[in-house]
Order: structure tokens, then C-alpha cells, then sequence
């Protein structure tokens, strides 16, 4: 049994994927408290079993599903059952949206699924410590099934730049850097991209998409 807050089927609005319909699947759980949270996981929420999870998932279209939160790895037990019981069935391609912040439950799923967007929650946007050792050790299980997210705004520093950075460089992952919303016209966005690009030019500046089309 997991919490599950709501599934629905919608565009990605983030990351590599931006633009490309999916069936989201957003857990309650976390193990981080971000600044910036938008979701209320404490109401609304409603108790799914393996089996109910695939009936609902049935309903969409869409061919991939994104486990997103919260932290879905945090229900790493129910994910995994989910998997192991009708990934075949479901024949899509299935994405992880996730912290990095839990590299021995990685281990668990990482052959079932297929993509996996590693959020770094950097402490001058999330107030929470940066974890850049712990997310070293997340993206040396994800490999190559594996980009890079980070939610920025004009507090980031140039420290959590450089590990960021370095962090990519080594893992050979794509980065995607995304101001945070609401967006402040006071971010100076390409300023800030070009310190990412001078030290790794596999980085992209995406915003999240789904206030501009009034999605979700």
C-alpha cells in the first residue's frame, strides 16, 4: 500500500522529456522539506494497492509513466511490486522523478525503470543542506538512464555551481538548470547559465512550461 496524491495524464513540463505526454503518478511521501513545495500531501491523498494502481493507470493512453512526488522512493517497496507484477503489461516507458537523495533504494528499481531526472535540492533555493556526496553516490547507480535537474534562483551560489558542475562532468549526465516559479524577472537567467556552460556545455536552461500553457 502507498499514498498516493493524485494521478492524471498531462504533458512533462520539466526536464529532457518537456512537451511529451505522460501519466503521472505523484506519491505522498518525502524525505526533504524544499522551500518552495507547492503540493499539499497531508489531504486529498488516498491509499492505493498494486492492484488498484494498474486499473487507474489503464484509463490513460499515454505510452511512458512518471513516478514523481514528493519522493517516490520513499514507496521503493510498492514501486518495485508494481514493476515486477505488470510492467510488461503496461508496455510503457517509465520515468523516475526524484531527489537523489537515495542511491541503496536506486539499487532496487534501477533496472525497471527506464529514466530517471535527478532533482539536486541546492540549499539556496530549498534551505535544505546541499547533498552533493549523497547524489555522487545516487548517479554512480542511475548511470546513464540518468539527467540532472536543478531548481535555481538568483541565490544560488557559485560553490553549488562548481559541484553541480563537477558532479555532471563526471557522471556524463545531461543538465538542465530551471528558474524557480514564479518566475522573477530579477533572475538573471542567461548570466547565470553561462557560469553552468563555462564549466559544462552539456546544460540547458528550460523553464517548467505548464504556467505558460495553464496545465498541470
Amino acid at each position: 500500500m502507498a499514498y498516493i496524491k493524485e494521478i492524471f495524464e498531462s504533458i512533462q513540463g520539466e526536464g529532457l522529456y518537456i512537451g511529451e505526454k505522460q501519466i503521472f503518478v505523484r506519491f505522498c511521501s518525502c524525505n526533504l522539506n524544499c522551500a518552495y513545495c507547492d503540493t499539499d500531501f497531508k489531504t486529498d491523498k488516498k491509499e492505493f494497492l498494486v492492484d488498484e494502481l494498474f486499473y487507474e493507470i489503464k484509463k490513460y493512453t499515454a505510452n511512458q509513466i512518471s513516478f514523481t512526488g514528493g519522493e517516490p522512493l520513499a514507496d521503493v517497496q510498492f514501486i518495485k511490486s508494481f514493476l515486477l507484477k505488470y510492467k510488461n503489461d503496461l508496455n510503457k516507458k517509465i520515468h523516475l522523478e526524484t531527489n537523489g537523495t537515495m542511491p541503496l533504494r536506486l539499487k532496487e528499481i534501477i533496472d525497471l525503470v527506464d529514466v530517471v531526472s535527478m532533482d539536486i535540492k541546492i540549499k539556496s533555493s530549498t534551505f535544505e543542506e546541499n547533498k552533493f556526496d549523497i547524489n555522487d553516490e545516487f548517479l554512480k547507480v542511475a548511470g546513464k538512464k540518468a539527467f540532472i535537474k536543478v531548481v535555481f534562483d538568483n541565490n544560488i551560489k557559485d560553490e553549488e555551481i562548481n559541484e553541480i558542475c563537477a558532479l555532471a562532468k563526471k557522471h556524463s549526465s545531461p543538465l538542465v538548470i530551471q528558474p524557480k516559479s514564479p518566475i522573477s524577472k530579477d533572475i538573471p537567467f542567461l548570466k547565470i547559465y553561462n557560469k553552468f556552460f563555462e564549466k559544462y556545455q552539456n546544460t540547458r536552461l528550460i523553464p517548467q512550461i505548464h504556467p505558460f500553457l495553464g496545465v498541470d
